[in-house]
Protein backbone atom coordinates (compact mmCIF):
# COMPACT_ATOMS: atom_id res chain seq x y z
CA UNK A 1 0.00 0.00 0.00
CA UNK A 2 1.25 3.25 -0.59
CA UNK A 3 0.07 7.05 -1.27
CA UNK A 4 1.14 10.28 -3.53
CA UNK A 5 1.09 13.19 -0.87
CA UNK A 6 2.13 16.36 -0.62
CA UNK A 7 3.93 17.56 2.39
CA UNK A 8 5.31 21.07 2.75
CA UNK A 9 4.86 22.02 -1.02
CA UNK A 10 6.16 18.80 -2.24
CA UNK A 11 4.82 15.85 -3.38
CA UNK A 12 6.34 12.33 -1.94
CA UNK A 13 5.33 8.28 -2.63
CA UNK A 14 5.00 7.29 0.88
CA UNK A 15 4.78 3.12 2.57
CA UNK A 16 4.46 2.64 5.70
CA UNK A 17 7.16 2.19 8.14
CA UNK A 18 9.25 4.63 5.73
CA UNK A 19 11.07 7.21 6.61
CA UNK A 20 12.04 10.43 4.76
CA UNK A 21 13.43 13.84 4.67
CA UNK A 22 10.78 16.32 4.42
CA UNK A 23 11.15 20.57 4.42
CA UNK A 24 11.98 21.85 8.12
CA UNK A 25 8.06 21.29 9.71
CA UNK A 26 7.22 23.36 12.64
CA UNK A 27 7.10 20.04 15.19
CA UNK A 28 8.85 18.74 18.14
CA UNK A 29 11.19 15.13 18.17
CA UNK A 30 8.70 12.73 18.99
CA UNK A 31 5.35 14.58 17.68
CA UNK A 32 2.78 13.21 15.51
CA UNK A 33 1.74 15.26 12.56
CA UNK A 34 -0.92 14.40 9.85
CA UNK A 35 -1.34 15.38 6.37
CA UNK A 36 -4.57 15.11 4.71
CA UNK A 37 -3.66 16.30 0.86
CA UNK A 38 -3.54 12.46 -0.18
CA UNK A 39 -3.54 12.83 -3.93
CA UNK A 40 -3.79 9.22 -4.63
CA UNK A 41 -3.95 5.70 -2.76
CA UNK A 42 -2.98 2.40 -4.24
CA UNK A 43 -3.85 -0.45 -1.95
CA UNK A 44 -3.03 -3.52 -3.64
CA UNK A 45 -3.69 -2.92 -7.32
CA UNK A 46 -7.05 -0.75 -5.93
CA UNK A 47 -6.02 2.85 -7.17
CA UNK A 48 -8.63 5.18 -5.74
CA UNK A 49 -7.40 9.02 -7.50
CA UNK A 50 -8.36 12.43 -5.79
CA UNK A 51 -9.90 15.02 -7.48
CA UNK A 52 -8.04 17.17 -6.59
CA UNK A 53 -7.60 15.39 -2.86
CA UNK A 54 -9.13 12.42 -1.46
CA UNK A 55 -10.56 11.80 1.86
CA UNK A 56 -7.80 10.17 3.68
CA UNK A 57 -5.00 11.03 6.28
CA UNK A 58 -1.64 10.05 6.36
CA UNK A 59 -0.13 10.02 9.84
CA UNK A 60 3.75 10.57 10.76
CA UNK A 61 5.90 10.58 13.44
CA UNK A 62 8.92 13.46 13.78
CA UNK A 63 12.55 11.29 14.13
CA UNK A 64 14.22 14.53 14.43
CA UNK A 65 15.83 17.77 12.33
CA UNK A 66 18.99 18.07 10.48
CA UNK A 67 20.78 20.31 7.73
CA UNK A 68 21.75 19.17 4.55
CA UNK A 69 25.00 19.37 2.57
CA UNK A 70 26.16 22.87 1.86
CA UNK A 71 25.64 23.85 -1.83
CA UNK A 72 28.67 26.11 -3.17
CA UNK A 73 26.76 29.69 -4.87
CA UNK A 74 29.27 31.62 -6.92
CA UNK A 75 28.81 34.48 -8.97
CA UNK A 76 31.36 36.30 -11.25
CA UNK A 77 30.88 38.57 -14.04
CA UNK A 78 33.88 38.51 -16.12
CA UNK A 79 36.94 40.78 -16.92
CA UNK A 80 34.78 43.12 -14.53
CA UNK A 81 36.23 41.97 -11.00
CA UNK A 82 32.77 40.63 -9.36
CA UNK A 83 33.16 37.60 -7.47
CA UNK A 84 31.00 36.34 -5.08
CA UNK A 85 31.08 32.88 -2.91
CA UNK A 86 28.17 31.79 -0.29
CA UNK A 87 26.85 28.75 0.82
CA UNK A 88 24.03 27.18 1.83
CA UNK A 89 22.84 24.17 3.87
CA UNK A 90 18.54 23.82 3.70
CA UNK A 91 17.29 22.22 6.86
CA UNK A 92 15.14 19.23 6.72
CA UNK A 93 12.91 17.25 8.66
CA UNK A 94 12.49 13.15 8.82
CA UNK A 95 9.73 11.93 9.63
CA UNK A 96 8.61 8.05 9.97
CA UNK A 97 4.96 7.45 8.23
CA UNK A 98 2.94 5.39 10.84
CA UNK A 99 0.07 4.96 8.59
CA UNK A 100 -2.06 5.41 5.63
CA UNK A 101 -5.94 5.91 6.56
CA UNK A 102 -8.15 6.23 3.75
Amino acid sequence: MFAIVTIAGQQFKVEEGQELFVHQLEAQDGDNVSFDQVLLIDNGGKVQVGTPVLNAKVNATVLGHQKGDKVVVFKKKRRKGYKVKNGHRQSFTKIKIDSIAG
